[in-house]
Protein backbone atom coordinates (compact mmCIF):
# COMPACT_ATOMS: atom_id res chain seq x y z
CA UNK A 1 0.00 0.00 0.00
CA UNK A 2 2.52 2.50 1.02
CA UNK A 3 3.96 2.38 -2.41
CA UNK A 4 0.64 3.06 -4.28
CA UNK A 5 0.30 5.97 -1.70
CA UNK A 6 3.33 7.81 -2.27
CA UNK A 7 2.25 8.33 -5.89
CA UNK A 8 -1.15 9.27 -5.27
CA UNK A 9 0.26 12.01 -2.83
CA UNK A 10 2.90 12.73 -5.32
CA UNK A 11 0.31 13.60 -7.56
CA UNK A 12 -1.58 15.49 -5.43
CA UNK A 13 1.37 17.90 -4.46
CA UNK A 14 1.77 18.78 -8.21
CA UNK A 15 -1.70 19.39 -8.59
CA UNK A 16 -1.57 21.73 -5.30
CA UNK A 17 1.17 23.52 -6.25
CA UNK A 18 1.49 23.65 -10.22
CA UNK A 19 1.99 27.36 -11.85
CA UNK A 20 -1.45 28.86 -11.93
CA UNK A 21 -2.43 30.04 -15.73
CA UNK A 22 -1.87 33.54 -16.23
CA UNK A 23 -4.43 35.91 -15.13
CA UNK A 24 -6.26 37.76 -18.24
CA UNK A 25 -4.65 41.06 -18.65
CA UNK A 26 -8.07 43.84 -18.37
CA UNK A 27 -7.81 46.20 -21.49
CA UNK A 28 -8.87 50.13 -21.04
CA UNK A 29 -12.62 49.17 -21.96
CA UNK A 30 -12.75 46.80 -18.80
CA UNK A 31 -12.97 43.52 -20.79
CA UNK A 32 -10.82 40.69 -20.31
CA UNK A 33 -8.36 40.10 -23.41
CA UNK A 34 -8.45 37.06 -24.89
CA UNK A 35 -5.70 34.17 -23.36
CA UNK A 36 -4.91 30.93 -25.27
CA UNK A 37 -5.51 27.96 -23.27
CA UNK A 38 -5.20 24.57 -23.88
CA UNK A 39 -8.11 22.08 -24.77
CA UNK A 40 -8.05 19.53 -21.50
CA UNK A 41 -7.70 15.78 -22.40
CA UNK A 42 -11.19 15.12 -21.74
CA UNK A 43 -11.95 18.23 -24.21
CA UNK A 44 -9.89 16.52 -26.58
CA UNK A 45 -12.04 13.28 -26.42
CA UNK A 46 -15.78 14.96 -27.02
CA UNK A 47 -16.26 13.67 -30.38
CA UNK A 48 -16.69 16.93 -32.90
CA UNK A 49 -19.66 15.18 -34.64
CA UNK A 50 -23.04 14.17 -33.13
CA UNK A 51 -23.38 10.43 -33.41
CA UNK A 52 -26.75 8.81 -33.45
CA UNK A 53 -25.46 5.98 -30.98
CA UNK A 54 -25.21 8.61 -28.28
CA UNK A 55 -28.59 10.30 -28.78
CA UNK A 56 -31.21 9.98 -26.03
CA UNK A 57 -34.03 9.24 -28.64
CA UNK A 58 -34.78 4.74 -26.83
CA UNK A 59 -37.21 3.60 -29.55
CA UNK A 60 -37.78 0.39 -26.75
CA UNK A 61 -39.02 2.50 -23.93
CA UNK A 62 -41.96 -0.07 -22.20
CA UNK A 63 -45.59 0.48 -23.15
CA UNK A 64 -47.18 2.09 -19.72
CA UNK A 65 -50.47 2.00 -21.31
CA UNK A 66 -50.78 -1.45 -21.50
CA UNK A 67 -51.31 -1.62 -17.43
CA UNK A 68 -52.35 1.75 -16.57
CA UNK A 69 -55.34 4.05 -17.18
CA UNK A 70 -53.18 5.32 -20.12
CA UNK A 71 -54.45 2.40 -21.86
CA UNK A 72 -57.86 4.50 -22.12
CA UNK A 73 -56.40 7.44 -24.20
CA UNK A 74 -57.37 7.33 -27.88
CA UNK A 75 -54.34 7.05 -30.73
CA UNK A 76 -53.78 9.09 -33.40
CA UNK A 77 -50.83 9.04 -36.11
CA UNK A 78 -48.65 11.56 -34.68
CA UNK A 79 -48.87 10.21 -31.43
CA UNK A 80 -48.41 6.55 -32.44
CA UNK A 81 -45.11 8.20 -34.48
CA UNK A 82 -43.59 10.05 -32.13
CA UNK A 83 -43.64 7.58 -29.15
CA UNK A 84 -42.32 4.72 -31.55
CA UNK A 85 -39.63 7.03 -32.62
CA UNK A 86 -39.31 7.51 -29.19
CA UNK A 87 -39.76 11.78 -29.40
CA UNK A 88 -42.18 11.48 -26.09
CA UNK A 89 -43.15 9.21 -23.31
CA UNK A 90 -46.54 9.17 -21.51
CA UNK A 91 -45.78 9.89 -17.73
CA UNK A 92 -49.67 10.34 -16.02
CA UNK A 93 -52.73 10.47 -18.21
CA UNK A 94 -52.24 13.74 -20.96
CA UNK A 95 -48.78 14.19 -19.43
CA UNK A 96 -45.60 13.56 -21.09
CA UNK A 97 -41.77 13.18 -21.64
CA UNK A 98 -40.42 15.38 -24.19
CA UNK A 99 -37.05 13.58 -25.27
CA UNK A 100 -33.99 15.54 -26.84
CA UNK A 101 -35.15 15.52 -30.18
CA UNK A 102 -38.51 16.80 -29.22
CA UNK A 103 -36.94 19.60 -26.96
CA UNK A 104 -34.89 20.78 -30.36
CA UNK A 105 -38.12 20.81 -32.67
CA UNK A 106 -40.14 23.08 -29.62
CA UNK A 107 -37.02 25.75 -29.38
CA UNK A 108 -36.58 25.80 -33.05
CA UNK A 109 -40.65 26.39 -33.11
CA UNK A 110 -40.65 28.89 -30.27
CA UNK A 111 -37.55 30.83 -31.78
CA UNK A 112 -40.15 31.54 -35.06
CA UNK A 113 -42.78 32.01 -33.09
CA UNK A 114 -40.29 34.73 -30.93
CA UNK A 115 -39.35 36.41 -34.57
CA UNK A 116 -43.16 37.06 -35.65
CA UNK A 117 -44.22 38.59 -32.36
CA UNK A 118 -41.70 40.90 -31.63
CA UNK A 119 -41.89 41.80 -35.19
CA UNK A 120 -44.77 43.57 -34.42
CA UNK A 121 -43.77 44.73 -31.24
CA UNK A 122 -44.50 41.75 -28.76
CA UNK A 123 -42.24 42.12 -25.52
CA UNK A 124 -41.43 38.63 -24.10
CA UNK A 125 -41.77 37.81 -20.29
CA UNK A 126 -42.59 34.97 -17.84
CA UNK A 127 -45.79 34.91 -15.41
CA UNK A 128 -46.43 32.45 -11.96
CA UNK A 129 -47.96 29.39 -13.57
CA UNK A 130 -49.38 29.48 -9.56
CA UNK A 131 -52.59 31.67 -9.92
CA UNK A 132 -54.33 33.11 -6.83
CA UNK A 133 -57.85 32.41 -6.26
CA UNK A 134 -58.92 36.10 -5.73
CA UNK A 135 -57.87 37.02 -9.31
CA UNK A 136 -60.23 34.48 -10.90
CA UNK A 137 -63.02 35.40 -8.03
CA UNK A 138 -62.46 38.67 -8.97
CA UNK A 139 -63.15 37.96 -12.90
CA UNK A 140 -66.12 35.76 -12.26
CA UNK A 141 -63.67 33.03 -13.56
CA UNK A 142 -63.29 30.81 -10.75
CA UNK A 143 -66.55 28.73 -11.14
CA UNK A 144 -67.20 29.92 -14.53
CA UNK A 145 -63.78 27.13 -15.21
CA UNK A 146 -65.08 24.96 -12.72
CA UNK A 147 -63.13 21.13 -13.16
CA UNK A 148 -61.29 22.53 -16.00
CA UNK A 149 -58.86 23.90 -13.34
CA UNK A 150 -56.26 22.10 -11.09
CA UNK A 151 -56.92 23.48 -7.88
CA UNK A 152 -54.60 23.29 -4.99
CA UNK A 153 -54.82 25.10 -1.59
CA UNK A 154 -51.46 25.78 0.22
CA UNK A 155 -50.43 25.33 3.86
CA UNK A 156 -52.48 28.33 4.99
CA UNK A 157 -55.56 27.26 3.22
CA UNK A 158 -54.89 29.91 0.30
CA UNK A 159 -56.59 28.77 -3.04
CA UNK A 160 -54.61 28.07 -6.03
CA UNK A 161 -54.85 27.11 -9.88
CA UNK A 162 -52.27 26.10 -12.01
CA UNK A 163 -52.51 29.09 -14.85
CA UNK A 164 -54.73 27.45 -17.60
CA UNK A 165 -54.31 30.87 -19.52
CA UNK A 166 -53.48 34.12 -17.86
CA UNK A 167 -55.92 36.93 -18.66
CA UNK A 168 -56.32 37.88 -14.82
CA UNK A 169 -52.36 37.88 -13.71
CA UNK A 170 -51.08 40.13 -16.50
CA UNK A 171 -54.19 42.20 -16.55
CA UNK A 172 -53.23 42.51 -12.66
CA UNK A 173 -49.68 43.62 -13.41
CA UNK A 174 -50.61 46.39 -16.03
CA UNK A 175 -53.06 47.58 -13.07
CA UNK A 176 -49.85 48.16 -11.18
CA UNK A 177 -48.46 50.29 -13.70
CA UNK A 178 -50.08 53.57 -12.19
CA UNK A 179 -48.76 56.06 -14.76
CA UNK A 180 -49.62 54.17 -18.02
CA UNK A 181 -49.35 56.66 -20.49
CA UNK A 182 -51.10 56.76 -23.82
CA UNK A 183 -47.33 56.98 -25.66
CA UNK A 184 -46.66 53.40 -24.78
CA UNK A 185 -49.45 51.91 -26.33
CA UNK A 186 -50.29 49.63 -28.02
CA UNK A 187 -48.53 47.25 -25.12
CA UNK A 188 -47.87 43.35 -26.13
CA UNK A 189 -46.86 41.61 -23.55
CA UNK A 190 -46.46 37.47 -24.19
CA UNK A 191 -45.47 34.50 -22.94
CA UNK A 192 -44.54 31.04 -23.72
CA UNK A 193 -44.85 28.44 -20.99
CA UNK A 194 -46.84 25.41 -19.64
CA UNK A 195 -50.33 25.67 -18.93
CA UNK A 196 -52.40 22.87 -17.22
CA UNK A 197 -56.25 22.24 -17.71
CA UNK A 198 -57.59 19.01 -16.13
CA UNK A 199 -59.42 17.36 -19.18
CA UNK A 200 -61.51 14.83 -18.57
CA UNK A 201 -60.38 12.67 -21.30
CA UNK A 202 -57.27 13.17 -22.73
CA UNK A 203 -56.29 11.77 -26.14
CA UNK A 204 -54.50 12.01 -29.19
CA UNK A 205 -50.80 12.57 -27.23
CA UNK A 206 -49.95 15.93 -27.76
CA UNK A 207 -52.93 16.93 -29.06
CA UNK A 208 -55.51 16.99 -26.37
CA UNK A 209 -53.43 16.70 -22.98
CA UNK A 210 -53.26 18.29 -19.14
CA UNK A 211 -50.17 19.68 -19.56
CA UNK A 212 -49.18 21.74 -22.88
CA UNK A 213 -46.99 24.32 -23.85
CA UNK A 214 -48.57 27.03 -25.56
CA UNK A 215 -47.79 31.15 -26.56
CA UNK A 216 -50.38 33.72 -24.86
CA UNK A 217 -50.19 37.15 -25.96
CA UNK A 218 -51.92 40.37 -24.16
CA UNK A 219 -52.38 43.57 -25.73
CA UNK A 220 -53.52 46.82 -24.41
CA UNK A 221 -54.55 49.87 -26.65
CA UNK A 222 -55.90 53.23 -26.02
CA UNK A 223 -59.14 52.50 -28.33
CA UNK A 224 -61.52 50.16 -29.72
CA UNK A 225 -60.32 51.22 -33.42
CA UNK A 226 -56.29 50.86 -32.09
CA UNK A 227 -57.22 47.78 -30.81
CA UNK A 228 -58.59 45.78 -33.79
CA UNK A 229 -55.60 47.36 -35.43
CA UNK A 230 -53.41 44.97 -33.10
CA UNK A 231 -55.48 41.99 -33.38
CA UNK A 232 -55.06 42.25 -37.47
CA UNK A 233 -51.53 42.76 -36.97
CA UNK A 234 -51.09 39.82 -34.50
CA UNK A 235 -53.68 37.54 -37.08
CA UNK A 236 -50.92 38.88 -39.98
CA UNK A 237 -48.05 37.07 -37.39
CA UNK A 238 -50.12 34.27 -37.20
CA UNK A 239 -50.24 33.70 -40.86
CA UNK A 240 -46.47 33.88 -41.69
CA UNK A 241 -45.93 31.18 -38.63
CA UNK A 242 -47.60 29.22 -40.55
CA UNK A 243 -46.47 29.96 -44.06
CA UNK A 244 -43.15 29.73 -42.60
CA UNK A 245 -43.83 26.29 -41.56
CA UNK A 246 -45.32 25.07 -44.48
CA UNK A 247 -48.73 24.17 -43.02
CA UNK A 248 -51.92 25.02 -44.51
CA UNK A 249 -54.05 27.15 -42.06
CA UNK A 250 -57.74 28.08 -41.90
CA UNK A 251 -59.00 31.22 -40.25
CA UNK A 252 -62.37 30.38 -39.01
CA UNK A 253 -64.63 32.74 -36.83
CA UNK A 254 -65.37 31.42 -33.59
CA UNK A 255 -66.98 31.37 -29.94
CA UNK A 256 -65.16 33.32 -27.58
CA UNK A 257 -66.37 31.07 -24.76
CA UNK A 258 -65.04 31.31 -21.06
CA UNK A 259 -62.44 33.79 -22.12
CA UNK A 260 -64.99 35.86 -23.31
CA UNK A 261 -64.92 39.45 -25.25
CA UNK A 262 -66.72 40.63 -28.46
CA UNK A 263 -64.93 38.75 -31.43
CA UNK A 264 -62.88 35.80 -31.86
CA UNK A 265 -61.20 33.54 -34.65
CA UNK A 266 -59.31 30.04 -34.37
CA UNK A 267 -56.67 28.79 -36.54
CA UNK A 268 -57.71 25.06 -37.97
CA UNK A 269 -55.27 22.85 -39.74
CA UNK A 270 -57.50 20.43 -41.75
CA UNK A 271 -57.21 16.76 -40.37
CA UNK A 272 -59.67 14.15 -40.27
CA UNK A 273 -59.00 13.05 -36.68
CA UNK A 274 -59.60 17.25 -35.91
CA UNK A 275 -62.13 17.75 -33.54
CA UNK A 276 -63.49 20.81 -34.75
CA UNK A 277 -66.11 20.86 -37.18
CA UNK A 278 -65.95 23.56 -39.73
CA UNK A 279 -68.31 25.35 -42.10
CA UNK A 280 -66.33 26.54 -45.18
CA UNK A 281 -68.04 28.78 -48.27
CA UNK A 282 -67.05 27.18 -51.90
CA UNK A 283 -67.75 30.64 -53.52
CA UNK A 284 -66.02 33.03 -51.17
CA UNK A 285 -63.12 33.19 -48.31
CA UNK A 286 -65.82 33.13 -45.49
CA UNK A 287 -65.47 29.66 -42.69
CA UNK A 288 -66.62 29.42 -39.83
CA UNK A 289 -66.84 26.76 -36.63
CA UNK A 290 -70.18 24.76 -36.84
CA UNK A 291 -70.67 26.69 -33.41
CA UNK A 292 -70.99 29.98 -33.74
CA UNK A 293 -73.58 29.13 -36.52
CA UNK A 294 -77.34 29.58 -35.60
CA UNK A 295 -79.03 28.19 -38.81
CA UNK A 296 -78.86 24.87 -40.30
CA UNK A 297 -79.48 26.29 -43.95
CA UNK A 298 -75.99 25.50 -46.17
CA UNK A 299 -76.21 28.57 -47.74
CA UNK A 300 -72.83 31.34 -47.15
CA UNK A 301 -74.07 34.40 -44.96
CA UNK A 302 -71.57 36.35 -46.23
CA UNK A 303 -71.79 36.04 -50.50
CA UNK A 304 -75.42 34.76 -49.69
CA UNK A 305 -74.88 32.32 -53.06
CA UNK A 306 -71.79 29.92 -52.16
CA UNK A 307 -72.79 26.36 -50.52
CA UNK A 308 -71.58 26.11 -46.92
CA UNK A 309 -69.22 22.53 -46.89
CA UNK A 310 -67.87 20.90 -43.65
CA UNK A 311 -64.66 19.55 -42.31
CA UNK A 312 -62.80 18.45 -39.72
CA UNK A 313 -59.79 20.58 -37.84
CA UNK A 314 -57.46 20.85 -35.61
CA UNK A 315 -57.48 24.07 -33.65
CA UNK A 316 -53.83 24.90 -33.12
CA UNK A 317 -54.62 28.97 -32.52
CA UNK A 318 -56.98 31.45 -31.05
CA UNK A 319 -57.49 34.81 -31.11
CA UNK A 320 -60.17 37.19 -28.94
CA UNK A 321 -61.04 40.74 -28.70
CA UNK A 322 -61.57 41.38 -25.77
CA UNK A 323 -62.80 45.02 -24.86
CA UNK A 324 -62.53 46.26 -21.34
CA UNK A 325 -63.80 42.72 -19.77
CA UNK A 326 -60.51 42.33 -17.53
CA UNK A 327 -59.42 45.50 -17.74
CA UNK A 328 -62.38 47.35 -16.18
CA UNK A 329 -62.58 44.66 -13.66
CA UNK A 330 -58.98 45.20 -12.26
CA UNK A 331 -58.76 48.68 -13.09
CA UNK A 332 -55.83 48.39 -15.86
CA UNK A 333 -56.04 52.25 -16.53
CA UNK A 334 -53.77 54.81 -18.58
CA UNK A 335 -53.63 58.53 -18.77
CA UNK A 336 -54.72 59.57 -22.27
CA UNK A 337 -53.88 62.90 -24.35
CA UNK A 338 -55.95 64.80 -22.36
CA UNK A 339 -54.00 63.70 -18.85
CA UNK A 340 -57.32 61.58 -17.81
CA UNK A 341 -57.83 57.97 -16.63
CA UNK A 342 -59.26 55.81 -19.25
CA UNK A 343 -59.85 52.02 -19.60
CA UNK A 344 -57.48 50.39 -21.79
CA UNK A 345 -59.09 47.98 -24.91
CA UNK A 346 -57.67 44.10 -24.40
CA UNK A 347 -57.24 41.33 -26.64
CA UNK A 348 -55.35 37.83 -26.05
CA UNK A 349 -54.17 35.69 -28.61
CA UNK A 350 -52.86 32.10 -28.20
CA UNK A 351 -51.03 29.34 -30.38
CA UNK A 352 -50.31 26.12 -29.12
CA UNK A 353 -46.16 24.86 -29.40
CA UNK A 354 -46.92 21.61 -28.23
CA UNK A 355 -50.17 21.13 -30.40
CA UNK A 356 -48.67 22.95 -33.61
CA UNK A 357 -46.01 20.32 -33.36
CA UNK A 358 -48.04 17.52 -32.95
CA UNK A 359 -50.90 18.53 -35.57
CA UNK A 360 -48.07 18.94 -38.22
CA UNK A 361 -46.39 15.83 -37.97
CA UNK A 362 -50.21 14.63 -37.75
CA UNK A 363 -50.99 15.91 -41.28
CA UNK A 364 -48.05 16.10 -42.93
CA UNK A 365 -46.47 12.32 -41.82
CA UNK A 366 -46.85 8.90 -43.75
CA UNK A 367 -47.81 5.63 -41.43
CA UNK A 368 -43.89 4.54 -41.80
CA UNK A 369 -41.97 7.76 -40.80
CA UNK A 370 -42.77 11.59 -39.37
CA UNK A 371 -42.12 14.16 -41.95
CA UNK A 372 -41.34 17.73 -39.99
CA UNK A 373 -41.57 21.43 -41.44
CA UNK A 374 -38.21 21.99 -42.46
CA UNK A 375 -37.74 24.90 -40.19
CA UNK A 376 -38.20 22.70 -37.03
CA UNK A 377 -36.81 19.48 -37.78
CA UNK A 378 -34.42 18.58 -34.93
CA UNK A 379 -31.63 17.99 -36.89
CA UNK A 380 -31.33 18.66 -40.81
CA UNK A 381 -28.61 16.10 -41.93
CA UNK A 382 -27.74 12.69 -41.39
CA UNK A 383 -24.97 10.43 -42.60
CA UNK A 384 -24.60 6.97 -42.68
CA UNK A 385 -21.54 5.51 -42.60
CA UNK A 386 -20.88 2.39 -44.60
CA UNK A 387 -21.23 -1.19 -42.67
CA UNK A 388 -18.63 -2.16 -40.69
CA UNK A 389 -16.66 -5.26 -43.23
CA UNK A 390 -18.59 -4.25 -46.00
CA UNK A 391 -16.94 -3.32 -49.38
CA UNK A 392 -17.64 0.45 -48.73
CA UNK A 393 -16.14 0.24 -45.50
CA UNK A 394 -12.74 1.95 -46.99
CA UNK A 395 -15.40 5.18 -47.58
CA UNK A 396 -15.70 6.10 -44.28
CA UNK A 397 -12.36 8.24 -44.63
CA UNK A 398 -14.63 9.78 -47.11
CA UNK A 399 -17.00 10.39 -44.51
CA UNK A 400 -15.40 12.13 -41.76
CA UNK A 401 -13.62 14.42 -44.70
CA UNK A 402 -17.26 15.14 -45.73
CA UNK A 403 -18.40 16.01 -42.54
CA UNK A 404 -15.17 18.55 -42.19
CA UNK A 405 -16.07 19.93 -45.54
CA UNK A 406 -19.87 20.89 -44.35
CA UNK A 407 -19.11 21.93 -41.20
CA UNK A 408 -16.65 24.66 -42.53
CA UNK A 409 -18.87 25.76 -45.75
CA UNK A 410 -22.36 25.55 -44.68
CA UNK A 411 -22.32 27.10 -40.72
CA UNK A 412 -26.10 27.78 -41.13
CA UNK A 413 -25.78 23.31 -40.33
CA UNK A 414 -23.50 23.17 -37.41
CA UNK A 415 -25.61 21.20 -34.97
CA UNK A 416 -27.54 20.03 -37.59
CA UNK A 417 -25.88 17.32 -39.23
CA UNK A 418 -25.93 13.74 -37.45
CA UNK A 419 -23.28 10.82 -37.65
CA UNK A 420 -25.07 7.43 -37.53
CA UNK A 421 -22.26 5.36 -36.31
CA UNK A 422 -24.08 2.12 -35.63
CA UNK A 423 -21.83 0.46 -38.54
CA UNK A 424 -22.96 -3.01 -36.58
CA UNK A 425 -26.35 -2.40 -38.48
CA UNK A 426 -26.70 -2.56 -41.90
CA UNK A 427 -27.50 0.06 -44.24
CA UNK A 428 -31.07 -0.72 -44.99
CA UNK A 429 -31.98 -1.43 -41.16
CA UNK A 430 -30.51 2.64 -40.57
CA UNK A 431 -32.50 4.02 -43.47
CA UNK A 432 -35.51 2.55 -42.43
CA UNK A 433 -34.62 4.14 -39.22
CA UNK A 434 -33.58 7.66 -40.51
CA UNK A 435 -36.86 7.51 -42.45
CA UNK A 436 -39.38 6.98 -39.44
CA UNK A 437 -37.35 10.03 -37.46
CA UNK A 438 -38.14 12.07 -40.62
CA UNK A 439 -34.24 13.77 -41.18
CA UNK A 440 -35.37 16.01 -44.14
CA UNK A 441 -31.71 14.72 -46.00
CA UNK A 442 -29.80 11.37 -45.32
CA UNK A 443 -26.40 10.91 -47.05
CA UNK A 444 -25.17 7.50 -47.41
CA UNK A 445 -21.37 7.23 -48.18
CA UNK A 446 -21.23 4.30 -50.09
CA UNK A 447 -18.99 2.68 -53.21
CA UNK A 448 -19.30 5.80 -54.63
CA UNK A 449 -17.44 7.78 -52.23
CA UNK A 450 -14.08 5.73 -53.49
CA UNK A 451 -14.62 6.76 -57.16
CA UNK A 452 -11.88 9.23 -58.34
CA UNK A 453 -15.03 12.11 -58.64
CA UNK A 454 -16.40 10.67 -55.07
CA UNK A 455 -21.04 10.44 -55.46
CA UNK A 456 -22.57 10.09 -52.60
CA UNK A 457 -26.11 9.26 -52.07
CA UNK A 458 -29.02 11.79 -51.41
CA UNK A 459 -32.14 10.67 -50.73
CA UNK A 460 -34.64 13.40 -49.86
CA UNK A 461 -36.96 12.28 -47.04
CA UNK A 462 -39.96 15.03 -48.05
CA UNK A 463 -40.22 13.96 -52.17
CA UNK A 464 -38.53 10.40 -51.38
CA UNK A 465 -36.55 11.82 -54.30
CA UNK A 466 -32.86 9.92 -54.21
CA UNK A 467 -29.73 10.97 -55.85
CA UNK A 468 -26.21 10.77 -56.59
CA UNK A 469 -24.15 14.06 -55.90
CA UNK A 470 -20.74 14.99 -56.08
CA UNK A 471 -19.31 17.27 -53.35
CA UNK A 472 -20.28 20.41 -54.86
CA UNK A 473 -23.60 19.38 -55.73
CA UNK A 474 -24.29 18.91 -52.01
CA UNK A 475 -23.07 21.73 -50.77
CA UNK A 476 -25.05 23.58 -53.31
CA UNK A 477 -28.19 21.36 -52.28
CA UNK A 478 -28.16 21.68 -48.59
CA UNK A 479 -26.80 25.43 -48.60
CA UNK A 480 -30.56 26.20 -49.77
CA UNK A 481 -31.66 24.65 -46.49
CA UNK A 482 -33.12 27.69 -44.36
CA UNK A 483 -32.30 26.95 -40.44
CA UNK A 484 -34.12 29.34 -38.02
Amino acid sequence: MKPVMHHVWKRLHQRLHRTPPPRPQRSHSGCADHVAVPPSPVAKRVPPTLLVSRLYQPSNLKDVGQDTRLSGEMSCRSQRLMQQAGLIHPSNPGCYYYLPATVRSMEKLVRVIDQEMQGIGGQKLDMPSLCSADLWRTSERWDLMGKELFCLKDRHGADYCLGPTHEEAVTTLVAHQAMLSYKQLPLLLYQITRKFRDEPKPKFGLLRGREFYMKDMYSFDMSEEAAYQTYESVIAAYHRVFARLGLRCIQVQADTGNIGGKLSHEFQLPADIGEDRLLMCGSCSFSANVETMTSDNNKCPACQTGILRESKGIEVGHTFYLGQKYSHVFKANFINSQNKQSVVEMGCFGLGVTRILAAAIEVMSTDEGIRWPGLITPYQVCVLLPKKGSKADEATASAEELLHILGENLPQLRGEVVLDDRTQMTIGKRLKDAARLGYPYVIVVGQGALEDSPRFEVICQQTGEAMFLSKDGLLDLLGRVETV
